[in-house]
């Protein structure tokens, strides 16, 4: 009967340690998976971009989504022009530097070069825009590059009304600019003499408003939601400034958008940039007139 009990209790000394490491693999595991997911919530730090004003909207955007998701990290977001955005973050001022043409094309200090990593977020499509009181509704690649280098003046020389064009250019530090020239202008140069400039995406959407037989160019997300009629867009060669259109290769006036670090980004830079690319973004991304660059890969 002894033996009998001894066996008894060593059984259940055997099933109870049993148990008990059941119970301690279970918490590990619970406490692994915790570890794991306050390892993915724990950015934290100051972030700060600066440059593209064509990219700024998205970027606050992203920013607020991002802060609101990680707590403990702040982002601020600045304008200034791609060329302002580049240099800055090749001088270490900023993490990030928006720009919409890769950073060698504004980088001032070109033994830098090498130090930069040109992230692309998204795409972004530009529009030719003009005064309501315009009445073209499309130029060819050759008529633009005529009136910004001032050989075409009225607009009755391209089927419009018997009125001055008033020109309105963006300043040399432009990404907007840089893909305007690249893209339509070429081997054109922009005679800068004639019109005015404004620095920035929304400056000139006032200007067009308020200037008769005005014509520039600004991106196509200044022309979404409540200012989709804003401003009186003009085809290129007859085609609209559509996703469709720029996947096709139809529409030339288009570039990527970067987010551009020093060295490969990392910690929270490199969440915010992941982010800004992701699948769970891009509806905003698609909502706010840029391109999610799923759909440009």
């Amino acid at each position: 009967m002894l033996k009998r009990n001894v066996k008894l209790a060593i059984a259940a000394l055997f099933i109870t340690g049993s148990l008990a490491g059941c119970g301690t693999s279970n918490k590990t595991n619970e406490e692994n998976a915790g570890t794991k997911d306050t390892k993915q919530e724990a950015y934290s730090g100051t972030i700060t971009l600066a440059g593209s004003t064509a990219l700024q909207p998205l970027a606050e955007e992203a920013a607020n989504e991002f802060m609101g998701k990680y707590p403990d990290v702040s982002i601020t977001v600045q304008g200034g022009g791609s060329g302002t955005g580049v240099n800055q973050v090749a001088a270490g001022a900023v993490q990030i530097g928006n720009s919409d043409v890769p950073s060698a094309e504004k980088l001032e200090d070109k033994t830098k070069a090498g130090e930069l990593v040109d992230n692309k977020v998204a795409g972004i499509a530009f529009a030719l825009v003009v005064n309501k009181d315009v009445k073209v509704d499309s130029l060819t690649v050759q008529q633009i590059q005529d009136i910004f280098s001032g050989k075409i003046t009225n607009w009755k020389e391209v089927g419009g009304n018997d009125e001055k064009i008033n020109v309105i250019n963006r300043p040399a530090s432009s990404g907007t600019r840089a893909t305007f020239e690249k893209t339509l202008m070429k081997d054109v140069k922009i005679n800068d003499s004639i019109g005015t400039v404004q620095d920035s995406n929304g400056a000139v959407e006032q200007a067009i408003n308020s200037t008769p037989g005005s014509i520039s160019y600004v991106a196509m997300s200044y022309l979404v939601g409540d200012k989709a009629n804003a401003l009186t867009t003009l085809k290129i060669d007859g085609v609209e400034p559509t996703v469709e259109n720029i996947k096709s290769q139809k529409y030339p006036f288009w570039s990527y958008e970067y987010m551009i670090t020093k060295g490969e980004p990392k910690d929270a830079v490199k969440g915010f940039v992941d982010y800004v690319k992701s699948e769970e973004f891009a509806p905003k991304v698609k909502e706010m007139g840029y391109i999610p660059m799923s759909e440009l890969e």
